[in-house]
């Protein structure tokens, strides 16, 4: 499968601009052949911890909410699935209980899942609420996805679990501010034999300056597509080796039953 990581700076609290500019970017990586495409931490409001605590009904979204219709839509009509993070609305469709969420839609439009960041870090726990230690899996087109925000991928636990639990391919949306924390997906590939694709924020943000460097890497660690600090779309093919060890299966299943 293809996949893209897309990068771009978020105007600043605006979730229709973001959304359109997402939408955009769907489209551009259906054209080049990618069918799932993941975003940067908070790229529908942008890193803004001080706004969005100042007024957090105004920016908590639901995966339904009419500000993301843009970003449904375009899923439906490129055919491909997202995923997009924003502050997610708690359990009661409020912001009481505000997460960092990252929303799946499948390519109908529809929520395939969603992900609550577990780890949060610094100031974020002042405004967040962090989400349970499980989740953020869901297959798709055959291949089991795990999701990650940020600081979650600190914890190598992260990866380790979501290897252990199946999964071929490790999303993670994210907002280092250092190319050198960028360099460090490469290893989580080839540590838990997972493909790897990061999705980061670039540009400025309430706390720093996100750098960019999004990329994917293949389980084996080998750097498969990069971005630097410019806006675009990193786009690159994984679940190979999902699909070789799939074959080398079949084959043994074939050559014991013609014996």
């Amino acid at each position: 499968m293809i996949v893209a990581a897309a990068q771009f700076p978020s105007t600043p609290l605006d979730i229709e601009a973001n959304a359109a500019r997402t939408a955009a970017l769907l489209a551009e990586a259906a054209g080049r052949g990618a069918e799932l495409v993941a975003l940067a931490e908070l790229a529908l409001t942008n890193y803004e911890l001080d706004a969005i605590a100042a007024a957090p009904e105004q920016y908590a979204l639901a995966p339904d909410d009419p500000r993301l219709a843009p970003v449904r839509d375009a899923c439906r009509a490129a055919g491909v699935a997202a995923v997009v993070n924003c502050p997610g609305a708690g359990p009661a469709g409020t912001a009481d209980g505000m997460t960092i969420a990252s929303f799946v839609y499948g390519p109908d439009g529809a929520l395939l899942t969603r992900y609550d960041k577990h780890h949060l870090y610094g100031r974020e726990n002042d405004l967040f609420t962090a989400g349970p230690d499980a989740g953020g899996r869901f297959t798709f087109r055959g291949l089991k996805f795990a999701l990650a925000t940020c600081y979650d991928n600190a914890f190598p636990e992260m990866a380790e679990q979501a290897a252990a639990d199946g999964c071929q391919v490790y999303l993670a949306s994210s907002f280092h501010d250092s190319a050198e924390r960028t360099e460090q997906y490469g290893a989580t590939a080839r540590d838990n034999g997972l493909d790897v694709l990061l999705a980061n924020g670039v540009g400025r943000g309430s706390e720093s300056v996100a750098c960019g460097y999004s990329g994917i890497w293949a389980a084996d660690g080998t750097c498969l597509a990069r971005l630097a600090d410019e806006a675009g779309l990193a786009v690159a093919e994984v679940g190979r080796a999902a699909g070789i060890a799939a074959a080398g299966a079949e084959g043994v299943r074939e050559s014991v039953g013609d014996r």
